[in-house]
């Protein structure tokens, strides 16, 4: 959920102020770029890993702060809700046996927490949403009582209004009035990232929107939630509606929101999609800035870009770009935010293989995916994946449809060992994850 440290109370000049910093970072960035500052030519890996915690009957455990005190790792931290916690993983090149060490790592955590959790008489569980959830459980004693959660809640039901619908129609039909954010504590999910070049974003990131479909349709696991049976990802419904700041007259005039798959392709530059979260979102969190991103840059340092990146966290593409520096080197990358956590690690790791496998091998085989598909299409298959899974007809490069299992086994899958090989990956690994 990004940087914890957030400001509570604001007043019209602080808001002003942190506007600037949030434009000064853009304007800091548009010069990197323009400058060739940001690292290229270089491929890691990375992952988020989020999880429920559970008592002994698999109903949540809201016991997140005392399990992050005891176990006592800088890779653990909080999320929105006392039952979930995250896991920030290291940063892997992208080669060799990158993938084993990347499920180890994810294993270990989970040890770490499970252990730990144990002592609680709790466990965890990997899955998109628990399907032991009540109404009762989304109530402010589970929220994480960190100033970011607490004003994030505040803010967007202040501008949402407190009658929140949350509408979702499958199989069965959830229709509930809510007054507040809480019901996002249902959500847990399996976030990939690669870091891309500046000058190569647009062509990977449109790649990332297409493969979206397909990738989820391999992964889906959130059918229930409340006990009715929804979407086969129910959780890219339920996300919109829980962190929605549009009020119901926003949502008539088609206000567009912060979760979203976006409208249309990039065409230039990454700049493209800051520019329109600038423009198109409000900034909703505020934080005390020890750096001006121009100054620093004229200085010959490299800046963090903390407002921009403190507002970036609260806009939720299903593909976001994001900005990072590592060993004083900034970089681009691209976060899968749409698997949902589960059922295994092993699971996770072979969604993983398959994503990165297709973002490397399609833009070196197919080149711009801008002259092969509509935007539209892109967008309606990753939807339709959403409710359908497996089952979805999807419409392929140049309009070729095909059922989304097809596509997978005999399209998709042989592309993306090609380009696991392209990055020398282990063989060992490609045949078992794929």
């Amino acid at each position: 959920m990004g940087e914890k440290s957030v400001a509570t109370k604001v007043d019209e000049g602080q808001m002003r102020s942190f506007t600037k910093a949030v434009l000064n970072d853009l304007f800091a960035l548009e010069q990197m770029l323009e400058g060739g500052q940001l690292e290229e030519g270089v491929r890691r890996i990375g992952a988020e890993q989020e999880m429920f915690l559970v008592d002994s009957a698999m109903r949540p455990a809201p016991i997140a702060m005392e399990i992050l005190k005891a176990a006592n790792d800088p890779r653990l931290t909080t999320e929105l809700g006392l039952f979930n916690l995250e896991a920030n993983l290291t940063p892997l090149e992208f080669t060799g046996n990158c993938l084993t060490k990347l499920e180890n790592e994810i294993d270990e955590t989970l040890n770490i927490v499970r252990e730990t959790a144990g002592k609680f008489g709790a466990d965890i569980v990997l899955c998109g949403i628990l399907p032991t959830l009540q109404k009762s459980d989304y109530v402010a004693e589970n929220l994480t009582p960190e100033p970011r959660y607490i004003e994030m809640n505040r803010v967007l039901t202040e501008l949402h209004g407190r009658q929140r619908a949350i509408h979702i129609k499958g199989l069965d039909e959830l229709i509930l009035r809510l007054t507040n954010t809480f019901i996002e504590f249902s959500n847990t999910s399996y976030q990939v990232h690669l870091q891309v070049g500046g000058s190569e974003f647009v062509k990977f990131y449109n790649w990332s929107q297409v493969i979206s479909a397909p990738v989820l349709a391999s992964a889906v696991n959130s059918s229930l939630l409340l006990g009715h049976r929804l979407w086969q990802e129910s959780r890219v419904a339920l996300f919109q509606h829980a962190t929605d700041e549009r009020s119901p007259a926003h949502q008539a005039r088609s206000r567009p929101a912060r979760v979203s798959f976006g409208d249309n392709w990039i065409k230039d530059s990454v700049l493209e999609i800051f520019h329109e979260d600038v423009a198109r979102f409000r900034i909703i969190l505020t934080r005390d800035l020890e750096e001006n991103s121009m100054d620093v840059l004229a200085s010959g340092k490299t800046p963090n870009l903390n407002a921009w990146r403190m507002h970036n966290g609260t806009i939720w593409r299903w593909n976001r770009a994001c900005y990072g520096v590592m060993d004083d080197k900034p970089s681009l990358r691209i976060e899968a935010r749409f698997l949902p956590a589960g059922p295994t690690v092993a699971d996770e790791i072979a969604n993983s293989a398959f994503y990165l496998g297709l973002m490397i091998a399609l833009p070196e085989e197919f080149g711009d995916v801008r002259g092969r598909m509509r935007f539209d299409d892109a967008k309606r298959n990753f939807f339709n994946v959403a409710r359908n899974g497996l089952q979805t007809q999807i419409v392929w490069l140049d309009g070729k449809s095909f059922r989304a299992s097809r596509l997978i086994l005999e399209e998709l899958l042989p592309i993306a060992r090609r380009g696991l090989e392209s990055m020398n990956i282990d063989s060992a690994d490609i045949d078992r994850y794929l």
